[in-house]
């Protein structure tokens, strides 16, 4: 093809790879019943007057199924933990004992699997928003190139091909989470 093409679907390629890695990350934020330290990553502590991640202040670990344990690097942020997990509002109920935080992950009850699965979707629908924007822009850059109108409808249909294909690995890793989430 033509250098100017090939740069475009390149540049498209990278962007429908970030939507699935972006969607990916969500995912992995999403409980499915097993206690995992990705549940808290959406939790931002206040150190210091600055918001930080909680795994910047934090070891957060499982030490078994149903169990997440934070313990702080510095004690005195025991209480900011608390208070930041309380106002990330995960349905966690944290546990202060004064040496760390413990979270009992509780069993997924019927209602809250429907719910999760409903949220894992929305994440699914930003991320093929995502691979259709990033077909636009090239498509739209495809028609400003000057090349043959052969050309054009050939890089076209690359792009639509890998459209196509980035949305069926959407749906693939959605299926994935959905049966993780429904499985009891």
């Amino acid at each position: 093809m033509n250098e100017e093409i090939d740069f475009i679907i390149d540049t498209a390629k990278k962007a429908m790879t970030k939507a699935i890695d972006h969607l990916v990350k969500e995912l992995r934020s999403i409980r499915a019943g097993k206690a995992s330290p990705a549940m808290l990553t959406n939790v931002n502590v206040d150190y210091y007057g600055s918001s930080t991640p909680l795994s910047q202040v934090a070891n957060v670990n499982t030490p078994d199924a149903r169990t997440i344990s934070i313990q702080p690097w510095e004690k005195n942020m025991l209480q900011e933990i608390e208070k930041a997990i309380m106002l990330a509002n995960i349905g966690f109920n944290p546990m202060n004992n004064g040496e760390n935080i413990i979270i009992n992950v509780p069993p997924l009850t019927e209602e809250r699997r429907k719910d999760l699965v409903k949220q894992s979707k929305a994440e699914a629908e930003h991320a093929k928003v995502g691979v259709r924007n990033a077909r636009k822009e090239a498509n739209n850059d495809i028609k400003k190139t000057e090349v043959s109108d052969d050309m054009k409808k050939n890089a076209e249909a690359d792009i639509q091909t890998l459209t196509d294909h980035y949305v069926k690995k959407i749906e693939e890793k959605l299926a994935v989470k959905e049966k993780e989430i429904m499985t009891v």
